[in-house]
């Protein structure tokens, strides 16, 4: 007889599954705009970060947009999308966390290159307004995450091709999770470290800017590089605390 362990699930897990039944079953249409954060909090008596983590899990899964300052809608999609495999349970296996940090390193390279060589005036502006936004707010975590996203998707956008741009729209909704799940990480609450983010940042703007192709994907990998291994040394430590509970 053959045994799969079971994972146990998280809140947000079971909220994001609860929704995703209502969609495949037709119960919400294409199109129809979710309740509000806060209404849906208040439904399924949760805080707003185990709610906003439901919710980016839904994304990541291809079944909602998020519209800025809009709210929550229903995506349009066909029968291929629904057989495609979802990933809720992507979280509870290290190395699948380093397989979706692997493949976003080799889209984001493959977008600064792009970037480098087909960016316009208005993309370097809009970068450049993105990297003052991070750097007047260096150790406030809630926005910190939030302008380290708006730089990475406005870079996408600078590759002019929107193929890449929804390429990294999934994968990024992905990434945002990891980082929820690693949350007393503090990666965007340690000032030094917010520091050389908006150093590695500004550096891939200036390769960028200077249409150097070959030193925009360097500049790239070593900044998610590191990422990487911040994130790394993090789970690796949580999971010899756990090994060592049990012994």
């Amino acid at each position: 007889m053959e045994i799969t362990r079971i994972a146990p699930r998280k809140i947000y897990e079971e909220i994001a599954d609860q929704i995703k039944q209502q969609i495949v079953s037709g119960r919400l249409q294409p199109g129809q705009k979710l309740p509000s954060t806060r209404e849906l909090t208040e439904s399924y008596q949760v805080g707003r970060s185990t709610m906003r983590e439901a919710l980016s899990m839904l994304k990541a899964m291809g079944l909602i947009e998020i519209r800025q300052g809009e709210g929550c809608y229903v995506r349009a999609m066909d029968d291929r999308e629904l057989e495609l495999p979802q990933f809720e349970h992507l979280f509870t296996s290290i190395e699948a966390v380093f397989e979706l940090l692997e493949a976003r390193k080799a889209l984001e390279m493959a977008n600064a290159g792009m970037a480098a060589a087909k960016r316009t005036t208005a993309d370097l502006e809009e970068l450049e307004r993105i990297l003052a936004d991070m750097d007047s707010e260096l150790g406030t975590e809630a926005v910190g995450e939030k302008q380290d996203m708006r730089f990475h998707l406005a870079l996408s956008t600078a590759t002019h091709n929107p193929i890449m741009v929804k390429l990294l729209e999934t994968i990024s909704a992905q990434v945002e999770v990891t980082i929820r799940e690693s949350r007393r990480l503090q990666l965007y609450r340690d000032k030094q470290m917010t520091r050389r983010f908006w150093q590695e940042h500004k550096a891939i703007y200036e390769a960028i800017r200077d249409r150097d192709v070959a030193r925009a994907q360097a500049e790239m990998e070593a900044h998610l590089l590191y990422v990487e291994r911040q994130i790394r040394e993090y789970m690796e430590k949580k999971a010899r605390e756990k090994a060592q509970g049990k012994a």
